[in-house]
């Protein structure tokens, strides 16, 4: 059997590493050993940050809500409870924007959760509801090409329509176009 050298992937292998390295300080971006070392240390904070990223936001969006929230004379916990208990669903990230952006719409929010709270407001209807009413407004609807693909696969499936989920969008279109005739 014959001998088998490594030297083209093993030089290939730490060229890799070293150029993960480039920018460190020292020996950390010359030897390999202690480069190696570093980038597993990088790339593992690098991964932890990119966790922690989304920790953070989430909290900045609260505080800003909290902030406008309290400006309105509200709590960011009342404010949250109430919009579900009125059935706005709207993100944090959404909520923290129209919070920064447009104080008017955010009070008009406010306004609402005060009111569901209050019991002024007839609670939330459940989901299946919400979604069969979508149906009946969808269904009347002209322009089927300006909905999305997502969209035009549950009004297939609704209608049962079968090998929907194969179907690229301007055949879901053609085929729900031919429903409506």
């Amino acid at each position: 059997m014959p001998r088998v050298k490594n030297s083209v992937v093993t030089r290939k292998r730490r060229k890799k590493i070293l150029k993960l390295a480039k920018g460190y300080f020292g020996s950390k971006r010359t030897l390999y050993r202690t480069a190696n070392e570093q980038v597993m240390r990088a790339l593992n904070y690098a991964y932890i940050g990119r966790k922690q990223r989304k920790r953070d936001f989430r909290k900045l969006w609260i505080q800003r809500i909290n902030a406008a929230a309290k400006l309105n004379g509200f709590k960011y916990s009342k404010l949250i409870h109430g919009l579900s208990l009125a059935g706005v669903e709207i993100n944090r990230k959404m909520l923290a924007d129209i919070a920064m952006n447009d104080a008017e719409t955010f009070t008009g929010l406010v306004n609402i959760a005060r009111n569901a709270i209050d019991g002024n407001v007839a609670p939330a209807a459940p989901k299946a509801a919400k979604k069969v009413e979508v149906k009946a407004v969808v269904s009347e609807e002209q322009d089927l090409k300006a909905l999305k693909v997502v969209e035009l696969v549950e009004l297939a499936k609704e209608n049962n329509i079968t090998g929907y989920s194969t179907m690229k969008k301007a055949e879901l279109v053609e085929a729900l176009e031919a429903l409506k005739k």
